[in-house]
């Protein structure tokens, strides 16, 4: 019998993309694996099930029975582990920091489960990492939201009753998310800057055309991600912010470190230091939020400043994140196969460091 591979409609509130589209399913089926979903699954992603010319379609309940490999975007409920066959494979963002009662739930039915957000930050891995394609998503729709919700133009404008000038953007953290929003500022036609702790991101920065804000504080660290700042940099870092931010209309913030709250970068009174009708969206808000008035979710105005915290905003592209997401899911699968079985290899890094649980055995510390 062919290796099942298996994905339901995500649960999720405002989850609309899936894990396997067709082009996943034709080339799992190429590969001589069976592909079986949900009815529907791929529907509010925008792939109806006449999409999927290579899957086979079944109720949620028949489909876990017979998934050998379980792929999804975001963890779903607990109970659904259950139904699963022992040994199955479970892969997908689980989402496993501080997640103790989900990992005690894969392990209890001894399966096996590989949580994307753990991939090792290597060249390899690139093809696989779930968070860089969905970061890209959510920093180019952060800065369309902010471009919607912003009072003025974002590019100048030359007109019959004069010239508009162009809006000043301000994007804090330079990661993929970051850069996107960079870059998708530049398209809007705003006058653009980026600020990262990073040293290294200034040539990124401005190999999209924008203007590198040095705040003369550098925090460079490992595996792509930057330091915690000491106390005295903090310091140093917020009183030079503060100092500058009153010259920006829009602040688009991006900083977070997956398993940790987001560093607050912006206090209540640097805000009360921008100018009136000035909008921060703060990417980060459902980690935290990278400003002190940010409430994940919601519009705040605090005065005459607008803060958004906008949450899961991949979810709202949901085609292209859907193919972005189950490209690198397909890929990390690849690992996992050998000869048309489930054979996953310990000894790769990559699997070895992504793995949760390991045939009921618990390998993460949540």
């Amino acid at each position: 019998m062919p290796i099942t591979v298996a994905a339901l409609r995500e649960t999720a509130a405002g989850e609309r993309r899936v894990a396997i589209t067709p082009e996943m399913a034709k080339k799992l089926h190429g590969k001589g694996l069976r592909v079986l979903l949900e009815r529907g699954a791929g529907a509010a992603a925008g792939f109806p099930d006449e999409a999927y010319a290579e899957a086979d379609f079944a109720a949620a309940a028949e489909v876990l029975t017979q998934a050998d490999l379980f792929a999804c975007v975001l963890p779903p409920d607990d109970a659904v582990f259950a139904q699963l066959r022992e040994g199955a494979v479970v892969l997908g963002q689980l989402r496993p920091f501080g997640a103790t009662a989900r990992i005690a739930a894969l392990a209890a039915r001894k399966l096996t489960a590989f949580a994307l957000e753990l991939l090792p930050r290597t060249t390899r891995a690139q093809a696989m990492d779930v968070l860089s394609s969905q970061a890209a998503v959510a920093g180019y729709r952060a800065m369309l939201i902010a471009a919607e919700a912003c009072p003025k133009f974002f590019p100048m404008l030359t007109t019959a009753a004069g010239t508009i000038r162009p809006s000043k953007v301000l994007v804090i953290g330079a990661g993929v998310a970051g850069l996107q929003a960079i870059a998708t500022a530049r398209r809007l036609g705003a006058q653009t800057e980026g600020y990262d702790v990073r040293p290294e991101t200034r040539e990124q920065v401005e190999s999209l055309g924008a203007k590198f804000l040095d705040l003369g504080v550098s925090a460079a660290g490992s595996g792509g991600y930057a330091r915690e700042l000491s106390v005295e940099e903090r310091a140093a870092q917020q009183q030079a912010l503060a100092e500058r931010l009153a010259a920006f209309d829009v602040v688009v913030s991006t900083a977070a470190v997956p398993g940790r709250p987001a560093p607050k970068i912006l206090t209540a009174a640097m805000v009360a230091g921008m100018k009136p009708s000035a909008l921060i969206v703060d990417l980060a808000a459902e980690s935290g939020g990278n400003c002190e008035l940010t409430r994940p979710g919601e519009r705040v105005e605090q005065g005459g400043v607008t803060i958004l915290g906008p949450l899961n905003l991949p979810a709202g592209a949901p085609l292209h994140a859907s193919e972005m997401y189950a490209r690198n899911v397909l890929n990390f699968a690849e690992l996992l196969l050998k000869d048309g079985a489930l054979a996953p290899d310990f000894d790769d890094e990559l699997v070895a460091k992504s793995c949760l649980v390991r045939a009921g055995e618990v390998l993460f510390k949540a």
